[in-house]
Formats: structure tokens, C-alpha cells, sequence
């Protein structure tokens, strides 16, 4: 901060409302003038508090505070979109992750080490607790591909925690040793103390991102990538090496069934299954879980269906142990098909869960596809191998010019020459003359280090040589020098080579668990249709399921019912238990919001008529289907094609009966007017033909009257 003058804090952006005058209450004493003539009064003249207006700030709200706020904040959401929640493109790691298994890396020596001893040594890297790290190992040991377990790690079926970090072990699985770390083409940088060197990726050479699948949240950013079978995985890359179409699905550890077709390359969504046997005529038995679904889940989804009365129980118990086992019990009433399908309309049984792909990338977040993280990953791993390669061709080289420079040594007799050098200069010139014909032997020429290292090879080894095992040697790395161009020269065969060991290595531990199928729609509507019968008690007004009285229908939990009274009510309600109603309800149906309806009503002397749509009633709102004071005569859901009416005076001339076609009134807005349909008394209404309907007596066909 300035010392020149204060900063302008923003510690008001609007005027505040003026406050109430109240009668009898005298105002507040003005605050005190702040020190320098500065003014007590905040933007727009409102007064700021007096220890504020003494400081001489002024409340503009673009001061020091808010830009302080803004960059703050633009540096916590970068970090926690880069460096905690959103994995890394290139190694498919979480930075937490990546620390675990460098931790273990640092400290593998082929035996188990205490969770516990992992979790303190990776906290030299991780700035976070270590609750985070242990959590996180934990869910990375039981994806079961780099961390091999011992103890209680938990239970994915049933949810039950792992043991606490000081009780179970933990060690690197081959395969991750294998593909996984090479120190010598891995960028390091300064852990977030600056005392150790962490890894800025780890060179993967297999697609971790895919096969582990990954979940966060971060500042405005979510991924959500579904875990992928290791074989499957591996070989689509060998597909895209050898330019052959490819394409992988989703595989969970939790098994079950899957319909994959909305998957859309991972932009879309999966629909899981349970695996369930039918044991025997009313015995139903889960095998296993969709993903993310446990045992307690599934049964408490199971129970609370039950209550509903959407599926019929006997019975249900959990028998799981090391593989899901959960028996339903069915009554002798219950069709075990249909309660199949009601496990998967109304349970856990079946979940759909959308894939959305975002990744770092280049220290950007990016949302990718499976087919552009697969290219990505193939390309990478080329890289890694030509590396790997390089690396290797310059040990080669190395090796070999210093099996030839010690041969050269021993062979030729140069170190005999040193026993006449008066001075140390003298002796490393004695051996580089010595050396110096045999330079086309030699890979590079003799530099000061070669001849240190000559210097040191003690009496005893001289005497010893074995002249033949030095040869046996230099072939050999001549050979894989060979080999190693060879590879280099064609990169993608070599590739292809590699991955085909790694799956005749490890495919076979990895089977694929998740059963691929095709799901038919399951209308949860149609299998409950007949689930609750409303009725209806006239004498005290209610209307319900659970109630005793005059049968109106069979419904299922998921309708809408449309009530309507006599005096021209209508509303839109859910099936309820019991629902006081009144004694003047004249209709209740299931709502269908493309029925026609149509009522006729009195008001003034006048009876009115009304055909309309449902759409836009809200349920549990209250609607008038005609004028307040109106009196309805008919109402039908069934848009009959006429009404017969008869009437209480025949009049003159005498027309004691007509018919009225309904096709002459147009379907309108159900709050628009009705149109008049007779000014007369009317005796009856009926949208069928009367069984004591007198043909002979029918005046003229009724037409509509102008409104009234």
C-alpha cells in the first residue's frame, strides 16, 4: 500500500435506502466533520459510519480490496481447476495421485509398507492434510491396477470404509513398475516448500486417464470420466498404430449390465443395470451393482419402492460378502418379470450416469472426447518409447567404448606405461598416447575422464582379465545397439510390439466386468397404472386411496388427477392418501392434457358451453371453469359428438327436446367466453342418446347463440 495517500477501499458500492420517518422520533445527531475537512458523507451524500468517515476513505468500490479480491480469487480457482481436481492429459493423473505413486516409487523395495508411512512421506510433496492423501490412496488401490493392497481396504459393493492408514499396507503392482516411472526422462520441479523434486508428469506409457476414469469438482468446472477396460484400452491403441478404426466403452468394477448407446464417444451417458437371477418362481436374486451403487443404497431404494406400493415385497435380505448376494423375497401375486422390471423403473437397480471428458491440457482445462484422449495418449507413448530409446542407444554407446578402452588398456599394455611417469601430467599423457592409435576402435575420443577411470582399475582385475568375457560383452551390446536403431527406424511396429507384451502380460488379470446390452424403454407409468384405486366418501367429503368409499378409478403414484365441482372449480392434484374434497365434487379422471374437455354451465338466467385443453393448469392451483356464481350442468373428458337436451318449459312454438352437434363449437383457451348455448330453462343434459329419448318430440337442431 501507498504511503503517499490511503487506499480506496470499496466498502460501499450503492447508496444505502433512506430510512422511515417515524412520528415522535427525532433524528439521530449528525457524525462529527472527519479530520482535514473531509467529508462524512458517503456516495450520494448518505453518511458513513463515524470511526469509517474519520479514516478519510471514500466508498467508490473499485479500490485496492476489490482488485485484491478479484486477483485472489482468479488464482484459487486457477489452482484448484489445475493442481487439485481436474486430471492431467498426459499421465491421466490427479496431483494428489501422482504424489502417492511417486511416493511409492521413491520408497519401493518389493515388500508392503504401512499406508501410514506413504501418507508422511508424500506429504513433503502434498500441501494439503493428509486425510486427502490416505482417502486417495485408498480409492487408487481399489481400482486394483497399481497398488497392490493387504488389509482392509474397504468394501466398493457395500460402501464400508478401510481400516485406518496405520493398519494396512500397500506396495506397487508390476504393471506399474513397468510403465509407469523412468527417472531419467521424467521433468522434475520444486515441491511447494522447495526442499524435494516432485514430477511434473509421470511417463505413462499406458492410457491411465481411460483406464482409471476420473471424478471432480472445481471453480466453475466439473469432469466426470468413466472408467475404461485396461485390454480394451490397449488394444485400440495397436488399432490406431496400424491406422484401423477403434472405438472402447466404459467397464466398472462393480460388473452389471450396460447400454452404451447414448455413450457418444463420452460425451453422452451410459444406463447401468443390476445383474438379477430369477432363483425361482418368487425368489430374485442381485449378483451385482450398477456403478457407485451400494448394497445399503440399492436395498433402502428397494424398501422405500415398497412404501409406495410400487413393487410387492415378502421379503428382502442382503447375503453379501466378497460378491453382491441380496434376495428378494416376491408374494405369490407378484409376477417376478414385471417385479423385474419395477426394480428397474423405481430402484438403484438401474442409474444413468453422464461422461463429460475435461482434462489439463498445456495447463488449460480442455473437454476432449475417449477417441482424442486415445490419440493423445498413442502419441505420447511413441514419444516415450523413442525416448526410451535414445536413452538407451547413448548407454550402449557408452558402455561399449568403455568395454573397448579397458580392453584396449589391458590388451595393448598401456598401463605399463605409466611406471616410468615422474608426475601425474605424465601419466595421463602416457595413456592417452597410449590409446591414441586405437581411436577408430573407440566410439568418441579419450577425454580426461575416460583415462581417470582407466587409473582407477586395481592391479588384481589387470591380472585377472578375462579377455574372452570382454568380447562375450561387446558383442552383446553390439547386438542391442542393432536392435535399438532397428526400433527407432520403425517406431510404431516397435509400439505395437510393446503393447502386445504388456496384454500378454496383464490383459488376462483384467477381464472385462460389465456386461454390454441393449435396455428396452421401461414405462414406469404403465407398470403402476393400477397401483393405487381412489375413491370417493360423499357423506364426508374426502377423496384418497386409503380411504373407504364410492370406486372413481385405478391410478399409478406418477398421474395427475383433474378434479371438478359443481359450482365451476377445477384442480390439478397429485393422488393422495386422503384429500378433502367437499360433497359438491362432480368429476375426477386422470389428467390427460391433450383430452378435450367440455362442460356446460348456468350463470344469469344463461346456460353457457366451453370445449378446452388442459394444458397449462399447475397442479394444486385452483381454476374456474366458468363465471364465480356459475352452476355446471355437464362436464365430460370424452368430447362427445352431441348432447341432448330437454327442457322444463317446451315453450312456443313447443320444442320440448333438441340435440346439439358438438363439432359446431371450436376448441378454444379455457379462460376464453363461452358462447351462449340456450337461453332457456334446461330440465337435462346428457352426452348420450336417453334410453326414454323420443325422437318424434326433437325440435330443430340447437346452434350456438351470440354471447351474452
Amino acid at each position: 500500500m501507498s504511503d503517499d495517500k490511503p487506499s480506496e477501499l470499496p466498502l460501499f458500492s450503492a447508496e444505502p435506502e433512506t430510512a422511515p420517518e417515524i412520528p415522535g422520533l427525532e433524528a439521530p445527531p449528525a457524525p462529527p466533520p472527519a479530520p482535514g475537512g473531509a467529508s462524512a458523507a458517503g456516495p450520494g451524500g448518505s453518511a458513513l459510519p463515524p470511526a469509517i468517515a474519520a479514516t478519510g476513505l471514500k466508498a467508490t468500490g473499485d479500490g485496492a480490496l476489490k482488485q485484491m479480491m478479484d486477483s485472489n480469487f482468479l488464482q484459487y480457482a486457477a489452482y484448484v481447476i489445475r493442481d487439485r481436481a481436474i486430471p492431467d492429459l498426459d499421465d491421466g493423473l490427479k496431483p494428489v495421485q501422482r504424489r502417492i505413486l511417486f511416493s511409492l516409487h521413491e520408497n519401493d523395495d518389493g515388500k508392503f509398507i504401512k499406508v501410514a508411512n506413504i501418507v508422511g512421506y508424500c506429504m513433503q510433496f502434498h500441501p494439503h492434510g493428509d486425510a486427502s492423501i490416505g482417502d486417495a490412496l485408498v480409492t487408487l488401490a481399489n481400482k486394483q491396477y497399481l497398488i497392490e493392497r493387504q488389509g482392509n481396504y474397504g468394501n466398493i459393493f457395500t460402501g464400508d470404509p478401510a481400516a485406518a492408514v496405520r493398519y494396512i499396507e500397500c506396495r506397487l503392482t508390476p504393471l506399474a513398475r513397468e510403465v509407469l516411472f523412468n527417472d531419467a526422462l521424467t521433468k522434475f520441479v520444486p515441491s511447494y516448500d522447495g526442499r524435494k523434486q516432485e514430477p511434473v508428469t509421470l511417463p505413462a506409457k499406458i492410457p491411465l486417464l481411460l483406464m482409471l476414469g476420473a471424478e471432480g469438482i472445481a471453480v466453475g468446472i466439473s469432469t466426470r470420466i468413466l472408467p475404461h477396460n485396461f485390454a480394451e484400452l490397449l488394444e485400440a491403441q495397436i488399432a490406431i498404430l496400424q491406422k484401423k478404426a477403434c472405438a472402447v466403452l466404459p467397464d466398472f468394477p462393480q460388473g452389471g449390465l450396460m447400454d452404451a448407446r447414448a455413450y457418444d464417444d463420452g460425451r453422452g451417458h451410459v444406463l447401468l443395470r443390476a445383474h438379477i437371477e430369477q432363483k425361482d418362481e418368487q425368489t430374485l436374486v442381485l449378483r451385482s451393482l450398477p456403478f457407485g451403487v451400494t448394497t445399503d443404497a440399492v436395498m433402502a431404494s428397494i424398501e422405500e419402492a415398497s412404501r409406495k406400493g410400487r413393487l410387492k415385497l415378502k421379503s428382502l435380505n442382503d447375503f453379501t460378502a466378497e460378491l453382491v448376494e441380496i434376495e428378494i423375497k416376491l408374494p405369490p401375486d407378484q409376477d417376478p418379470a414385471r417385479a423385474m422390471e419395477s426394480l428397474f423403473a423405481f430402484t438403484l437397480c438401474q442409474v444413468q450416469i453422464a461422461s463429460r471428458i475435461v482434462v489439463i491440457h498445456d495447463q488449460k482445462p480442455v473437454e476432449l472426447t475417449v477417441a482424442e484422449i486415445l490419440r493423445h495418449n498413442t502419441t505420447r507413448l511413441l514419444e516415450l518409447l523413442r525416448a526410451e530409446l535414445l536413452y538407451r542407444r547413448r548407454e550402449l554407446v557408452d558402455a561399449l567404448h568403455d568395454l573397448t578402452l579397458v580392453r584396449l588398456f589391458i590388451e595393448q599394455g598401456i598401463y605399463k606405461r605409466i611406471e616410468t611417469c615422474d608426475s601425474a601430467a605424465a601419466v595421463f599423457q602416457a595413456v592417452y598416447d597410449g590409446l591414441l592409435p586405437y581411436r577408430d576402435q573407440l566410439q568418441r575420443d579419450v577425454t580426461k575422464d575416460d583415462i581417470e577411470t582407466l587409473l582407477g582399475i586395481p592391479i588384481r582385475r589387470i591380472s585377472l582379465f578375462d579377455l574372452e568375457k570382454n568380447r562375450l560383452e561387446l558383442e552383446r551390446s553390439r547386438a542391442e545397439l542393432a536392435e535399438v536403431g532397428q526400433n527407432l527406424d520403425a517406431l510404431a511396429p516397435y509400439a505395437v510390439r510393446y503393447l502386445r507384451g504388456l496384454l500378454k502380460k496383464y490383459g488376462a488379470d483384467h477381464p472385462r466386468r460389465t456386461q454390454l446390452a441393449q435396455f428396452g424403454e421401461i414405462s414406469e407409468r404403465e407398470l403402476t397404472s393400477n397401483a393405487l384405486a381412489i375413491n370417493y366418501d360423499r357423506a364426508k367429503g374426502y377423496l384418497g386411496h386409503k380411504i373407504a368409499g364410492e370406486p372413481q378409478l385405478t391410478c399409478s403414484p406418477l398421474d395427475k388427477l383433474l378434479l371438478v365441482w359443481r359450482d365451476g372449480r377445477c384442480k390439478v392434484v397429485a393422488p393422495a392418501d386422503k384429500l378433502f374434497v367437499d360433497a359438491t365434487l362432480i368429476h375426477c379422471s386422470i389428467l390427460d392434457r391433450e383430452r378435450v374437455l367440455t362442460v356446460v354451465y348456468e350463470v344469469d338466467f344463461f346456460t353457457h358451453i366451453r370445449k378446452f385443453l388442459t394444458g397449462g393448469l399447475i397442479t394444486n392451483r385452483e381454476y374456474r371453469l366458468g363465471a364465480k356464481g356459475a352452476l355446471v350442468r355437464f362436464f365430460a373428458d370424452d368430447n362427445p359428438p352431441a348432447l341432448y337436451l330437454r327442457y322444463t318449459d317446451p315453450g312456443k312454438p313447443p320444442i320440448p327436446q333438441q340435440i346439439f352437434a358438438l363439432d359446431a363449437v371450436p376448441v378454444r383457451e379455457r379462460d376464453a367466453r363461452a358462447p351462449v348455448l340456450s337461453s332457456r330453462r334446461i330440465a337435462s343434459i346428457s352426452g348420450t342418446k336417453p334410453a326414454d329419448w323420443n325422437d318424434e318430440l326433437n325440435g330443430p337442431p340447437a346452434r350456438l347463440m351470440p354471447f351474452a
